[in-house]
């Protein structure tokens, strides 16, 4: 969600026949299907969002397993060829990875966020501050995007250190011309003091709740 009040991505969740959330899906990839899984939910979340005309309003946010991607130039095919098929602008995707995933290459995540932009394609980092990696990607690598994990969000307002280290990143992530999410928005308060610190993208369950294959009612603030 924006500042201005629209919505800039819808992000496609994994979730289960029975809508089971994506920890219990995610127990169930392994070696052997990862490369399958991460292609299947590609196309499914494009073939969705084209349905819901996603496209016409905002962008959709895709994450995908870079452990999956063996091959860059040729993982991205499936992705191309479900676009055209069912008529979604590429441009308007997102492809997020996750800091909750350790990078065993980190040069071959490079090569793969790299192709990805020059296909047309925004690239995110997403749960900044959680994961593997942190700062040691930010000279790394070179998304457009960068998503603030909730573990540094939640009780924002109360909570001084919080306050600095956002901050701070907010002041970095602007020096390196990256557009800043704020993840796991979920109460007024947060919101308002994260907007005081520059902040104009914000995700959470403050605004919406995840839908199933349907677009959420947005509570505006």
């Amino acid at each position: 969600m924006g500042q201005t009040k629209t919505v800039f991505a819808q992000e496609a969740l994994v979730r289960g026949l029975n809508n089971e959330g994506a920890f219990h899906v995610f127990q169930n990839v392994n070696e052997t299907n990862r490369y399958r899984f991460d292609q299947s939910c590609r196309v499914k979340a494009i073939q969705l969002a084209a349905k819901l005309d996603v496209h016409k309003h905002s962008f959709l946010s895709i994450n995908f397993l870079p452990n999956a991607v063996y091959k860059p130039e040729l993982c991205i095919r499936t992705t191309l060829n479900a676009a055209e098929e069912f008529h979604f602008p590429k441009e308007k995707i997102i492809f997020e990875f996750t800091e909750n995933e350790q990078i065993i290459d980190s040069v071959h995540l490079e090569s793969i966020i790299q192709h990805y932009k020059e296909q047309g394609f925004l690239t995110a980092t997403d749960d900044f501050g959680s994961g593997f990696n942190g700062l040691n990607q930010l000279a790394d690598l070179n998304t457009d995007i960068t998503k603030i994990d909730i573990v540094l969000i939640r009780n924002i307002d109360q909570d001084k250190k919080r306050q600095i280290i956002v901050r701070n990143l907010v002041n970095l992530f602007n020096e390196l011309n990256m557009m800043i999410v704020a993840e796991g928005v979920e109460t007024k308060a947060e919101y308002h003091t994260l907007q005081d610190m520059g902040i104009h993208l914000f995700q959470g369950y403050y605004f919406a709740r995840p839908s199933f294959e349907s677009l959420p009612d947005i509570n505006w603030g």
